[in-house]
C-alpha cells in the first residue's frame, strides 16, 4: 500500500507492518523479525530472530538474535538494547550490534563461547500477506485494536535466497534456496498456541501458513485463527475475521491437526514428525517465557472447494521443512462444539 511521503511514523507503521513497530516504547514490550532458510538441496533449514525486548519495569532491557536450526538446536545471543537500531521510513532496515536485516538480505556476524555464526543471505523479492486500508496485514481488522497482547505480520511466504551462513564450522549454501519473513509484537505470546508454515511442497508457487491461539479479550477470551494458503499466485483465507470456522483443533507434543472451513472452501492440515528445540519467548515483554519450535516437520494440507453444491478437492499436498510450535499444555484451543475433523486417541 502506498503512502504519502510526509505520512508520520505512528501512521505509517500500521500499513507497513515489516517496520518496527515500538516507537518510544520502553517498558512492557517486546519485537522479533523471524527470517526461515532452507538450502538449495531442501535438506537443511535454519531460522533466525533478530529482537528488543523491555521488562515491565524497563530495568532489564535487551535486543538479541535467537539461531534455530533443524534437530531442536537453539542459540541465543543477547546484546543491550542500544545495539538495535531501525529506520522509521521504507524500505525496512534494521541492525542488532554487527547484525544487520532488510527485505533485500541479511548479514550475521555472531560470536561466544559456543562458536560463531556468520554469512550473507540475499533475498529475492518478497511475496507479502496483502496490506489494504480495511486490513492492514494478516490480523486484517484487528490490527487496529489497541493493546491487543500479540500482533502479528507475514512479511514474505516465499522468496528465492542466495548465499552462505557458517554455523559452528557447518556450512549452509543458500543458492537456490527458499525463505519466509514474519513477525511478531506486543507484551506477550499467547498462553496456548498452534503455529506451522511450510513452503516446500515439491512445486514452485505453494506456500502455507497457520496459526491458532488463545486471544485475550475484554474481561475474556476468545480461540482466533489465522491460515493462508498461497497456490499459483491465488491466496486462499481463513481467518476469524473473514468468517471462517474453526471446525477441529487437535493437538498432542510434535503433532497438530486443524480444519477450518467457511461456506465456499475447507482447508484441513495434518502435521507432525517434529524435534524442537526451546526457543526464548516474551512474557509482558521479557524474554521469559518458552516456545518449542521444530523446522524439519512434515505437513499434509488438502483444500476443498465448494462447485456445483459438491466438495471438491482442488489442492493436495505434502509440505518438508515445515515450522511448527505446538503450545497447548493447558488445553485451551479445543473447539467448544467441534464440526468436522477426527478425534485423535
Amino acid at each position: 500500500m502506498n503512502l504519502p511521503p510526509r505520512t508520520p511514523y505512528t501512521l505509517r507503521r500500521v500499513w507497513a507492518p515489516a517496520l518496527y513497530q515500538g516507537g518510544r516504547v520502553r517498558r512492557r514490550y517486546f519485537e522479533g523479525w523471524y527470517f526461515k532458510c532452507v538450502d538449495g538441496d531442501a535438506r537443511r533449514a535454519v531460522a533466525v530472530i533478530p529482537g528488543v525486548s523491555y521488562s515491565p519495569d524497563g530495568r532489564l532491557a535487551q535486543s538479541f538474535v535467537q539461531v534455530l536450526r533443524e534437530g531442536g538446536r537453539t542459540r541465543f545471543f543477547s546484546f543491550p538494547a542500544a545495539a538495535f537500531h531501525f529506520e522509521s521510513s521504507p524500505p525496512f532496515r534494521i541492525s542488532v550490534d554487527r547484525c544487520a536485516f532488510s527485505a533485500a538480505g541479511m548479514t550475521l556476524d555472531l560470536e561466544d563461547d559456543e562458536g560463531a555464526v556468520r554469512g550473507e543471505v540475499a533475498f529475492g523479492p518478497w511475496s507479502p500477506w496483502p496490506v489494504t486500508l480495511h486490513a492492514p496485514g494478516i490480523m486484517g481488522w484487528y490490527r487496529y485494536v489497541p493493546r491487543m497482547e500479540c500482533y502479528h505480520g507475514v512479511l514474505s511466504m516465499d522468496h528465492e535466497l542466495r548465499g552462505t551462513l557458517t554455523v559452528d564450522g557447518d556450512e549452509l549454501r543458500l543458492d537456490g534456496g527458499r525463505g519466509y519473513v514474519e513477525k511478531d509484537w506486543g507484551r506477550s505470546f499467547p498462553s496456548s498456541w498452534v503455529w506451522l508454515q511450510s513452503n516446500h511442497f515439491g512445486r514452485p508457487g505453494v506456500s502455507l501458513t497457520c496459526s491458532v491461539a488463545r486471544i485475550p479479550w475484554v474481561r475474556g477470551s476468545f480461540i482466533g485463527h489465522i491460515a493462508g494458503l498461497r497456490l499459483d499466485g491465488r491466496l486462499h483465507r481463513f481467518a476469524t475475521y473473514t468468517g471462517a470456522a474453526l471446525a477441529a483443533v487437535e493437538t498432542r507434543s510434535g503433532d497438530a491437526h486443524v480444519v477450518l472451513r467457511d461456506a465456499r472452501q475447507e482447508l484441513e492440515i495434518d502435521a507432525e514428525g517434529a524435534a524442537p528445540g526451546a526457543l526464548k519467548a516474551p512474557v509482558l515483554g521479557a524474554m521469559a517465557g518458552r516456545a518449542d519450535e521444530a523446522l524439519g516437520a512434515r505437513v499434509r494440507v488438502r483444500l476443498r472447494e465448494l462447485r456445483g453444491g459438491r466438495p471438491v478437492v482442488a489442492f493436495e499436498g505434502e509440505g518438508a521443512h515445515a515450522g511448527l510450535e505446538v503450545m497447548n499444555e493447558r488445553g485451551e484451543l479445543a473447539p467448544e462444539a467441534p464440526r468436522g475433523g477426527r478425534r485423535r486417541a
